[in-house]
């Protein structure tokens, strides 16, 4: 019997980042994480039913689950199967008696449904192997000493880009008095 390339992994936490929402997926005995970025809508999606929070109307995909219950259909899995050029693909396998779908997913919409169906969520070992990060590693690089000129400097820059001018005038003098040599 060969040994399956996907891992089962469950939710970790749902985030809202610079980059937009994060869904974090992780493997029951491992740090590491798998961060995937998501849409606002998918996120609330997955959030809601995560939260097992209900609203006076469906959502899409709550739609979704009453449709395939209608057909006598459930999902029985999911797979996130590739990440190419910083894009996840996934499947959906659909069962319906005796015959099995498998169709073409994002990855947040299958984990949505999946999470509807009490489903279980799988991923692909060269996903993991190249998109898990660990959380605990990336807040030790942030705990290390900053260089405190290089400090002011990043400090500045963002004050600029986010236009809040006095105290990046605050920042330059600073930066000034502790890089001037006399």
């Amino acid at each position: 019997m060969s040994k399956s390339p996907f891992f089962q992994v469950r939710i970790e936490n749902i985030s809202l980042s610079n980059l937009g929402f994060i869904v974090f997926l992780k493997r029951d005995g491992d740090e590491d994480v798998l961060p995937i970025c998501i849409g606002a809508m998918e996120a609330h999606s997955i959030a809601a039913c995560y939260n097992n929070q209900s609203f006076p109307r469906p959502l899409s995909h709550d739609l979704f689950k009453s449709i395939l219950g209608d057909l006598n259909c459930k999902i029985s899995k999911i797979h996130v199967t590739d990440l190419i050029d910083g894009t996840f693909y996934a499947r959906i396998f659909i069962e319906n008696g005796k015959k099995l779908l498998d169709i073409d997913s994002r990855p947040s919409d299958a984990i949505a449904l999946a999470l509807r169906f009490d489903a279980p969520i799988f991923v692909h070992e060269k996903v993991l192997k190249a998109a898990t990060v660990n959380l605990d590693k990336s807040k030790e690089k942030e705990k290390e000493p900053i260089d405190p000129i290089q400090k002011l400097k990043d400090d500045l820059k963002k004050a600029v880009s986010e236009e809040r001018y006095e105290e990046a005038a605050k920042l330059r003098d600073e930066l000034k008095t502790k890089t001037d040599i006399n």
